[in-house]
């Protein structure tokens, strides 16, 4: 089965982007791809062409709101009506995605190279287009004309019929749809083509090509969706990948460092703990699992049952997921775990709050007692700096997770990538399980 390294370049969470964008810059250095190697950057990091940042400060508050809309968009596929399918080009909020890490495909023939998100909780895959209007001119965008393979999908075909929204005017041969989602609306073809990840082809692969954009709520690049719906990339990859992947995210303790993305089975771990995948017929692309309790210390808190019960019905439950950047648990559940944090960690001086963090503490050596998340089959322990988010100077470091959002869609928690990283995290499909092994990603 083939194995497809992905390594990851990513950047300092909490740089001051002012005092880093100089000299960060500087040391900028993005490899070109080789054989099965692809490099990866930090959506929103000091080399990224997508956005900087003038703040610490301003980089949490914007990643916080960021999370918000996420576990808002979470939420709408949990309760998504029964009956409707996974489809390649989603619905309007399919398409406010948040993902933190994105890599380097091409599309096209010739291959044309292309930032491509990668997102664990959709089904979705789309570029921008060239001559798209409201696309950003950061990123760089896909050409139909200039590849040879590019096939506008026919009106009337199953795909057609799929997307939400499906346009086919009199006389139309070609799919187009449209989305709204809040104050942003996208209008894009519906093409399949050639898909290029380092040496690995996908020879016919169904994506949006964005036409036409506005608003604020679309991600500037391309994403891949690494859902498990049924037409999600895994299954439109199953014979080269067979729906299984894993990754390792590195800590945001240094400005360059690497981690690691493998497709496939081969080359992954062997002995890892793990905790079964449980199916939502309303989403099926979310990955589920039976959170049963916390831990902070050795103390098993006392989390009311209801606030980690699964429940299809609901969408309620625990999900982990690759595109939301703090862990955000439901009110009950997060309530618990933060008073038992502030109950320990009453030496260090009193609680203050940033931004949407509402446990902070000044000082440059705030150690905070172990937090463990506790699934069917496995416990996860985080190390400390997967805890606590510190500032760049050091003087202030907050509780990395927070409630979710007080509405009546919100009933999911969520295990997002701060809590993940430094782990190899296996998704393994065919066998309806996930698996969590420590494993150091941060090269020197």
């Amino acid at each position: 089965m083939a194995c497809l390294l992905l390594l990851l370049l990513l950047s300092l969470t909490h740089v001051a982007m002012a005092a880093a964008a100089g000299a960060g810059a500087s040391r900028c250095h993005i490899p070109k791809d080789d054989g099965s190697t692809l490099h990866v950057l930090h959506a929103f990091g000091p080399c990224s062409p997508l956005g900087q940042y003038a703040s610490w400060e301003d980089r949490v508050a914007d990643l916080m709101g960021r999370d918000e809309s996420r576990l808002a968009y979470l939420s709408s596929l949990a309760v998504a009506a029964t009956g409707s399918a996974s489809v390649p080009v989603a619905s309007g909020r399919q398409f406010l995605q948040i993902p933190n890490y994105v890599i380097r495909a091409a599309v096209g023939s010739p291959a044309q190279s292309l930032l491509v998100a990668l997102d664990t909780s959709s089904d979705a895959a789309w570029v921008p287009c060239f001559g798209c209007v409201g696309c950003t001119s950061a990123t760089p965008a896909f050409d139909p004309a200039r590849s040879a393979t590019y096939l506008p999908v026919r009106c009337g075909s199953p795909r057609c019929t799929q997307v939400p929204n499906p346009t086919c005017p009199a006389g139309a041969t070609a799919c187009s749809f449209n989305l709204t989602y809040g104050g942003s609306s996208v209008q894009a073809a519906l093409a399949q083509d050639v898909l290029t990840l380092a040496s690995n082809v996908v020879p016919v692969y169904t994506f949006g090509c964005m036409q036409k954009v506005t608003g604020s709520s679309l991600p500037p690049q391309g994403l891949l969706g690494l859902g498990r719906g049924p037409l999600s990339f895994l299954s439109q990859t199953r014979d080269l990948y067979g729906s299984t992947f894993s990754y390792c995210l590195p800590s945001f303790k240094s400005l360059n460092f690497t981690g690691s993305l493998k497709l496939g089975t081969t080359g992954q771990p062997r002995v890892i703990k793990t905790t079964p995948l449980l199916s939502n017929p309303r989403r099926s692309s979310l990955y589920y699992v039976n959170m049963t309790g916390i831990m902070v210390g050795r103390k098993v808190l006392d989390v009311p049952s209801a606030a980690l019960a699964f429940d299809p019905a609901t969408g309620a439950g625990t999900v982990v997921d690759s595109g939301t950047m703090f862990t955000r648990l439901v009110a009950p559940a997060y309530m618990v775990l933060r008073e038992e944090f502030r109950r320990r960690m009453r030496a260090v001086g009193p609680v203050t709050s940033l931004g949407g963090f509402d446990t902070c503490y000044s000082g440059s050596a705030v150690t905070p007692p172990s937090v463990t998340f506790i699934f069917t089959g496995m416990n996860v322990t985080l190390p400390p700096e997967n805890v606590m988010i510190h500032s760049t100077a050091g003087s202030t470091a907050c509780l990395a997770m927070a409630a979710a959002p007080d509405n009546v869609n919100s009933v999911l928690n969520v295990f997002a990538n701060m809590q993940q990283q430094n782990h190899r995290v296996l998704f393994d499909v065919p066998n309806s399980r996930i698996g969590f092994a420590r494993e150091p990603c941060t090269s020197a």
